[in-house]
């Protein structure tokens, strides 16, 4: 058997990728725990894939500070059991990162740019999973950011400025690069819409959604990382399989 093989698939953009692309073969963790190593040893032998997209992740900012063990676990230990078996394979590695490997006081961030320092001990974990896959000779990385709709709190930072989006409207922009790997030359990608505070997202969907400070949450955040999609739009603008160009 071949094809894209996807960890995370019952997370939220794995089950948007899963609508979005039929074909995609997405064990359940009960089959594929990326913190397993002979789980991930098992399911490789069994479906061959040639792409792996890893987007299986500990995602909670504000938990991670408390479930430092278990966030590390999943992030960073859980990519490298997924690295160590792809570099036994001719592999395509798609690692799914974040746009909090910046540090996030200034905003439009091109893939080129320095990381770091991080601010949050969730963003030290996705830091150190991407530094982890560079190891492999072939893989892209996809930083992006994305939230489920409707936006799902009553308060949203209005001091908080980003480049996410809708998972509707992130998920079909990744599936059309994961259709397309083959065309795209670079180990990195920012798949990001406008900067925008999360509040004036939030309002898109929620309009009785209430302004707050970043100032006021539990957890260290950034106050600008929204990311400079010119190199994605670039790569689009080629006429890619199943866009709209």
């Amino acid at each position: 058997m071949s094809g894209i093989l996807l960890t995370g698939g019952s997370g939220r953009l794995g089950t948007a990728l899963r609508g979005l692309m039929p074909e995609l073969i997405a064990p359940l963790r009960a089959e594929l725990d990326i913190t397993n190593p002979a789980s991930i040893r098992a399911t490789l032998e069994r479906y061959r894939p040639e792409v792996m997209v890893h987007a299986a992740a500990y995602t909670n900012v504000a938990g991670a500070e408390t479930e430092k063990e278990l966030c590390w676990r999943v992030n960073v230990e859980g990519t490298r059991n997924l690295v160590r078996m792809a570099l036994e394979r001719p592999l395509h590695f798609v690692h799914i990162s974040t746009d909090y490997v910046f540090w996030g006081d200034a905003g439009g961030y091109k893939e080129s740019d320095p990381v770091g320092p991080v601010r949050n001990y969730y963003a030290l974990s996705k830091l150190a999973a991407e530094e982890v896959v560079r190891v492999l000779p072939k893989y892209l990385i996809i930083r992006t950011s994305f939230r489920p709709s409707p936006f799902p709190y009553p308060v949203a930072f209005d001091d908080m400025y980003t480049g996410q989006d809708y998972v509707e409207v992130i998920a079909p922009e990744i599936a059309l690069a994961l259709r397309n790997l083959g065309q795209i030359s670079h180990d990195t990608l920012h798949i990001a819409t406008e900067r925008k505070s999360v509040y004036e997202l939030a309002r898109r969907t929620r309009p009785d959604v209430e302004g707050r400070s970043r100032k006021s949450s539990a957890v260290a955040l950034p106050e600008d990382i929204s990311l400079d999609t010119n190199r994605w739009e670039r790569v689009r603008g080629m006429g890619l399989e199943g866009g709209n160009d």
